[in-house]
């Protein structure tokens, strides 16, 4: 059976978008999908995760950051604040009940950043964060992976241009990287300070992952030194994890967080 497909505007004015959200009802605690860079919901993941909830009757709820996907917006106008936005608003108006976050990538950096902010907010949502699994999780890269480690000239580049085209070997092509990503970013570092999330979290990080190390999310986890945490290094993975038996391993640790989410 097909997921439903809602529309919710975030921001308003000149800002506001129209985010494209699918929503799956069943059982708690619900499962919740965080895509990545330049990743849409109908992702090889995200699909599994679909067919996941389907099977074995799990409500789950996975949208489009603007720029992505089904959503408005272009993909150059993004921040990471605008996402998370983005984010916080389809968790806050369509989620219930205990939820389980799955992140990829950016995902897992915004699944961080969801609990740091219902966190801060003075009213407690309808919904609430059970559990985390974390797909190799590229929390603060738009300075630890981007910024960082640019060359001058891309650097420069950034800097004179406000813009850059990043060469990438998946099928999306180039990235348009700019510099207002880079700058804003900076407003939602964590790696500075103990991160605490209050839940369990799962980490699965590929060791052969071009894109984000595995010592990066070591860095992370020494970040979360509150937390139930394992993390699970993956020798011959790459970033993606999209192999049959990494997608099988994902619903794995997703299965096991249902448990750890209603015990």
């Amino acid at each position: 059976m097909e997921s439903n497909v809602v529309h919710l505007t975030v921001g308003e004015g000149g800002t506001a978008r129209r985010i494209a959200v699918r929503t799956r009802a069943g059982a708690s605690p619900g499962l919740v999908w965080l895509g990545g860079f330049m990743s849409d919901m109908k992702g090889t993941k995200a699909q599994a995760l679909d067919a996941f909830a389907a099977e074995h009757g799990r409500a789950l709820v996975r949208f489009d950051y603007s720029g992505h996907g089904e959503s408005e917006g272009a993909f150059a106008d993004g921040t990471i604040g605008a996402w998370l936005e983005e984010a916080v608003a389809v968790f806050t108006a369509v989620c219930r009940g205990p939820q389980i976050l799955v992140g990829s990538s950016m995902g897992g950096w915004m699944a961080l950043l969801l609990v740091r902010e219902l966190a801060r907010r003075a009213a407690p949502a309808d919904a609430t964060v059970a559990g985390m699994l974390l797909i190799a999780p590229a929390v603060d890269f738009t300075e630890e992976l981007m910024w960082k480690r640019f060359p001058p000239e891309v650097r420069r580049t950034l800097e004179t241009t406000g813009r850059w085209l990043r060469p990438t070997d998946y099928d999306t092509g180039p990235h348009v990287i700019t510099r207002r990503l880079i700058e804003e970013g900076r407003n939602h570092l964590l790696l500075g300070g103990l991160i605490e999330t209050g839940c369990p979290v799962r980490i699965l990080q590929g060791v052969q992952d071009p894109d984000v190390p595995w010592q990066h999310a070591m860095a992370l986890v020494s970040r979360l030194a509150c937390d139930d945490v394992v993390l699970t290094l993956i020798k011959d993975g790459d970033h993606r994890l999209s192999r049959p038996e990494d997608i099988a391993r994902i619903l794995r640790a997703v299965a096991e967080m249902d448990v750890a989410g209603s015990s």
